[in-house]
């Protein structure tokens, strides 16, 4: 993890002694505030402090919504992590350091709370060896590497700092189908250190910018992606990886357009891609099935529509417009996917649980589930 340059405090010093003649200290305070209130929100964890056998166990359950983590070494005095996120709104962006371990992803944790990105890596110090079933790669300092959370991998990163780009899956259909051609690689070309160039100047310039430039810093990126991303030769060579992403991304589509529809089931599904059942199980094994994935879904929209101020409908007609005719059963399903119940998410001030207290209120370990969560959403 790279050191902030010290660019942003020096901008900040001298806007403060050019306006010291014109501003009193009131106006002074109120711009400072204003300053606070416009950055981007960002959030620390440290296993620093912590007895060594709590250490690696508060490492694990920061990461355990999207891998399985395995210390290599139990034995030594202490182990280092530290990491700072970024949450950019439409993407989230991790800047981590750490000390040797193992990962892996695995399909049976990600049915029970399904967290799908991409995400990309850029190895700062150390390297990365990834075991993706039909491809093994591995990256280093300055180079990329792409994996997909829905699919299983394993894998080896040495003690090193990193910074993790996650890309949720509807950023747009564009991104979807590139990260989809390169998944599982590591981008070794010009473009892809480009790239590696660009994210890493994003991270050292973050603490300068503000929320209104969010947008902007969100299109930059994706125009990066689509421009720095190719497939590699592994991925040509089999029609049938590129053939599954288009399908699962149109699946996911159908999903999003038809998601209140009563009539959405796996059978829609189906008949809409125009595959067999055994094929369409396959496509969604990663994520429990069609109908999980369906529910989870219907779950992340009535989170949105109990937490809008301006939707005041009773919970159950929010329930049954998403498929649910059962109070019950919605009030535990949705406790089991947000950790809270559908009242008392609408009962928080605000008419939903703020996404800034939320944050902060949270043990810090749990932030990162939090902000993925969010993401995908």
């Amino acid at each position: 993890m790279r050191t902030e340059d010290g660019t942003a405090p020096v901008g900040l010093l001298a806007r403060h002694l050019d306006d010291e003649s014109l501003a009193s200290p009131n106006c002074e305070a109120a711009a400072w505030e204003d300053e606070r209130a416009s950055s981007l929100p960002s959030f620390e964890f440290s296993t620093a402090g912590l007895p060594r056998p709590d250490q690696f166990a508060a490492w694990h359950s920061s990461f355990e919504p999207m891998l399985e983590l395995a210390d290599i070494d139990p034995t030594t005095a202490a182990f280092h992590g530290r990491q700072k996120l970024w949450d950019l709104g439409s993407l989230l962006l991790a800047q981590i350091s750490t000390d040797s371990l193992a990962f892996s992803s695995l399909p049976g944790h990600l049915r029970r709370d399904p967290i799908d990105h991409w995400t990309m890596t850029i190895l700062l110090s150390g390297k990365i060896r990834t075991d993706a079933g039909r491809s093994v790669f591995t990256a280093g300092p300055g180079e990329a590497q792409i994996h997909s959370l829905g699919r299983s991998f394993t894998g080896v990163v040495d003690q090193g700092e990193m910074l993790v780009l996650f890309v949720p899956r509807d950023l747009s259909l564009e991104t979807a189908a590139t990260l989809s051609s390169a998944e599982f690689s590591t981008l070794g070309t010009g473009m892809g250190r480009l790239f590696s160039d660009y994210l890493i100047d994003v991270a050292n310039r973050l603490p300068m910018l503000a929320r209104a430039d969010l947008p902007g810093l969100a299109a930059a990126t994706r125009a990066m992606i689509l421009a720095c991303v190719s497939p590699s030769a592994d991925h040509i060579e089999a029609a049938e990886g590129p053939i599954a992403n288009v399908l699962l991304e149109r699946a996911r589509q159908l999903v999003h357009n038809r998601l209140l529809d009563p009539k959405l089931g796996s059978e829609m599904v189906r008949r809409e891609l125009g595959v067999s059942r055994t094929r369409l199980y396959n496509l969604f094994e990663p994520f429990g099935g069609v109908m999980h994935y369906i529910q989870h879904r219907r779950l992340l929209s009535a989170y949105a529509a109990l937490t809008d101020p301006n939707d005041r409908r009773l919970i159950f007609q929010i329930a049954e417009e998403r498929g649910f005719s059962d109070g019950a059963e919605f009030g535990r399903a949705f406790k089991r996917a947000f950790g809270y119940s559908p009242s008392e998410v609408r009962n928080r001030e605000g008419g939903g649980i703020p996404v800034r207290p939320d944050l902060e209120d949270c043990p810090s370990e749990e932030r990162l589930g939090v902000l993925l969560r969010r993401l995908q959403g």
